[in-house]
C-alpha cells in the first residue's frame, strides 16, 4: 500500500511539478516587493523618470478622465499626450497608490502572459494539451516573467491572447469572440503593438484568402473590430495624431543614418540580444537551442530528400519572422528608406516603425515551445531534456540583471547591505522620490504651484511630489515649447556640443543640462558633477514664469546667475540633500 501511495505521489509530481516554481516565484515576487515596500530598488530609466511620475500627476490633479486640461509639467502639456484612461494598466494607478499599482502591474503581467500563452497552446494542440501541460505552463511562465518595458508589460504579455482570439474568429467558432477582440486593446498599446498587429492582420487576410481560395470574411471583420477597439481605447492618441495641427518635436527628430555595414551589425545585435525595452533574454538558452534545432531539423529534411517540408514547417516560419523583425529594426536607421516611409505617410513622421522588434520576445518563446513539444513527442528521456531546457531558460530570466529586473536588483542590493553593513549608492524607490523631504520643502517655502525646474536629478521627482515643472521628459509635446525651453538652457548647450546635439536632434528630455558634464542627473546618493556651476538664461526662465530651481548640490554661481538661495534640506536618512533657489 505504501509503495502504491508513493507511486501516486511520483505520478502527481511528474504531471504537476511546474506548479512549484510558478507559485514559488509569484510568492517570492509579492513577498519581496510588498515586504520591502518602497525600499525596493525599481528601474529608473524610462520608468520612474517617466511613466510613474505621469500616472502620479494624473492622480494628483484628478485628470484621468478630464478633457481640455493641461498637466503641470513641460510648462503645461495636454492631458491627451499621456496614457489613456481606457487601459487596464492605467486603471491600476487610478485605484491604488502608485507603488502598489506598479507591483500589481508586475504580477498582472506574469499572469496575463502565462494564461494567454496557455489559451493559445490549448487552441493549437487540443488533443495533446494534457501531455504538453508542463511545458505549456512553464513556457508561458517564462514569457510572462520577461523584464520588458514595465509601462507596457500588459501589451507584451497579451500578444498570445490576441493571436488566440484571431484564430477563434478565423475558425468561425462564434460571434462572442468579436466583443472579446474589441476589448483586447484594454491590455494592449497601439503605438507599440497595435499598429503592427493590424498591419500583420491585413497581410494574413490577403494570404489566407488566396490560400483558401475564398475571402477570409471573418478575419476581415475582425480587422475592423480590432481597429475600432484601438480607436476607442486610445481616442486621445488618435485625436493628437490625426486631428491636431500642432507641430510637435517629432517634426525635428533626427534619427541615425547608418552605413550598410552598420545596419547589418545592428540587425545581428538585436537578433541575438534584443533591445532593453523588449529584452527576451534569449541569448543564453533560447537562441542556442532554437538554432541547434533549426540546423538539425532542416538538415534531416534535406537528408531524407524532403526539402519541401522546410517551407511548410511552422518553426521555420517563426524563425524567419524573428529575422524579419530584426532586419526592419536595422533598416529603420537607413535614412533613404525611412524618408520614403515618411514621404509616403506624412503623419508617421518621427514614428518608429522598427518597433516590430517588440514582437520578438514572444516569437522566441513560441519557437522554443515548438522545439519542446517535439522533444516531448520523441520519447521519455527527451521529455525530461525539454523540462530541463525550459527550467534553465526560466532561471536565466530570473538571474539576468537586465535593466528592468527589479526583483534581482532589490534582492541583490538588500543582500549586499545585510552582509556588508553599508547601503549601496543607488536610491531605492522611497529615496528616489523622497516624498517626506519634499513635503517638508513645500511647507517651508509655502509652495503654491509655482513653475519650477530640477538640476542634478530627474524632474519626475518634482512632478511626483506635486510640483509644477518647466522641464520634463516626454516624447510628444509642442515644438514651440521645445524652442522656448531651449532659450533657458542655451548657455549649457553652447558649451557642450554632444548635449546640444542630444537636445536639438531629439529633445524628449527637456532638462537643465550641465555646461561641463554630459550628464549630472543622478539617481544615486552620491552626486557626480565636475563643477557645481549652473548655466542657464535666467531671464528666459522667468519669461516662462519660472520661480524655483531645486538642485541636488549647492550652486557656486547662483547669485551671478540671478538665482537667490532659499534654503537647503536633507532627507532624514541622509540619502539626499536639496538646495532651493528662487529666480524672482
Amino acid at each position: 500500500m505504501k509503495r502504491l501511495e508513493d507511486r501516486k505521489w511520483f505520478i502527481w509530481l511528474t504531471k504537476y511539478w511546474f506548479y512549484f516554481p510558478i507559485i514559488g516565484f509569484l510568492l517570492l515576487t509579492a513577498g519581496v516587493f510588498f515586504g520591502y515596500g518602497e525600499r525596493s530598488y525599481i528601474a529608473v530609466h524610462d520608468n520612474m523618470d517617466l511613466f510613474l511620475a505621469q500616472f502620479r500627476m494624473l492622480k494628483n490633479t484628478n485628470s484621468f478622465f478630464k478633457h481640455g486640461v493641461d498637466v503641470p509639467f513641460l510648462g503645461g502639456v495636454s492631458r491627451d499626450n499621456l496614457p489613456s484612461e481606457l487601459s487596464l494598466y492605467s486603471v491600476l494607478y487610478m485605484i491604488f497608490p502608485t507603488y502598489t499599482a506598479y507591483v500589481l502591474g508586475i504580477l498582472g503581467k506574469i499572469l496575463i502572459g502565462m494564461f494567454s500563452f496557455r489559451l493559445l497552446a490549448r487552441e493549437l494542440f487540443k488533443d495533446r494539451c494534457a501531455h504538453y501541460r508542463p511545458i505549456i505552463y512553464m513556457t508561458g511562465f517564462a514569457y510572462g516573467i520577461l523584464w520588458v518595458f514595465p509601462a507596457f508589460g500588459f501589451a507584451f504579455a497579451s500578444i498570445p491572447l490576441c493571436v488566440y482570439l484571431l484564430i477563434k474568429i478565423y475558425r468561425n467558432e462564434g460571434k462572442q469572440w468579436y466583443p472579446a477582440l474589441l476589448a483586447y486593446p484594454l491590455v494592449s498599446y497601439f503605438s507599440y503593438h497595435g499598429i503592427f498587429i493590424l498591419g500583420y492582420l491585413v497581410i494574413a487576410v490577403l494570404w489566407l484568402s488566396i490560400r483558401d481560395k475564398k475571402p477570409a470574411w471573418s478575419l476581415a471583420l475582425g480587422l475592423i473590430v480590432l481597429a475600432l477597439g484601438y480607436t476607442v481605447c486610445e481616442y486621445r492618441l488618435f485625436g493628437q495624431m490625426l486631428f491636431s495641427d500642432e507641430v510637435t518635436i517629432r517634426s525635428t527628430v533626427v534619427n541615425p543614418s547608418l552605413s550598410v555595414r552598420e545596419v547589418l551589425q545592428e540587425v545581428v545585435t538585436v537578433w541575438r540580444e534584443g533591445i532593453f525595452h523588449a529584452d527576451g533574454v534569449q541569448g543564453k538558452v533560447v537562441l542556442p537551442v532554437c538554432m541547434l534545432y533549426f540546423v538539425i531539423n532542416n538538415g534531416l529534411y534535406l537528408r531524407k530528400k524532403q526539402g519541401k517540408q522546410i517551407f511548410h514547417d511552422p518553426f521555420n516560419f517563426i524563425m524567419l519572422f524573428i529575422l524579419f523583425n530584426s532586419v526592419i529594426y536595422g533598416l529603420y536607421d537607413c535614412e533613404p528608406l525611412r524618408s520614403f516611409v515618411e514621404a509616403l505617410v506624412p503623419p508617421l513622421t518621427g514614428w518608429q516603425f522598427n518597433r516590430t522588434i517588440f514582437f520578438n520576445p514572444f516569437l522566441w518563446y513560441a519557437a522554443l515551445f515548438m522545439v519542446l513539444i517535439r522533444l516531448y513527442d520523441a520519447g521519455v528521456w527527451q521529455m525530461w531534456v525539454a523540462n530541463f531546457i525550459i527550467c534553465a531558460a526560466v532561471l536565466v530570466i530570473i538571474l539576468t540583471p537586465n535593466r528592468y529586473n527589479d526583483l534581482y536588483f532589490t534582492c541583490y542590493n538588500r543582500a549586499y547591505e545585510y552582509f556588508h553593513g553599508v547601503e549601496v549608492d543607488d536610491l531605492d524607490y522611497e529615496q528616489f522620490y523622497a516624498c517626506e523631504l519634499f513635503d517638508g520643502i513645500k511647507e517651508d517655502i509655502d509652495y503654491q504651484g509655482e513653475w519650477s525646474a530640477a538640476y542634478g536629478f530627474h524632474p519626475a521627482v518634482l512632478e511626483y511630489n506635486g510640483i509644477a515643472t518647466l522641464d520634463g521628459y516626454l516624447g510628444f509635446y509642442p515644438q514651440q515649447y521645445k524652442d522656448d525651453f531651449r532659450k533657458v538652457i542655451a548657455p549649457a548647450l553652447d558649451r557642450v556640443e554632444a548635449t546640444r546635439i542630444y537636445y536639438d536632434d531629439w529633445g524628449a528630455r527637456a532638462y537643465l543640462y550641465s555646461g561641463t558634464d554630459l550628464s549630472i542627473v543622478n539617481a544615486t546618493k552620491t552626486v557626480y558633477a565636475t563643477d557645481y556651476d549652473i548655466y542657464i538664461d535666467t531671464e528666459a526662465f522667468r519669461a516662462l514664469d519660472g520661480e524655483y530651481i531645486f538642485s541636488r548640490f549647492e550652486l557656486t554661481n547662483a547669485m551671478e546667475s540671478g538665482l537667490y538661495p532659499v534654503n537647503s534640506y536633507t532627507a532624514r536618512d541622509g540619502s539626499c540633500t536639496v538646495y532651493v533657489y528662487r529666480a524672482n
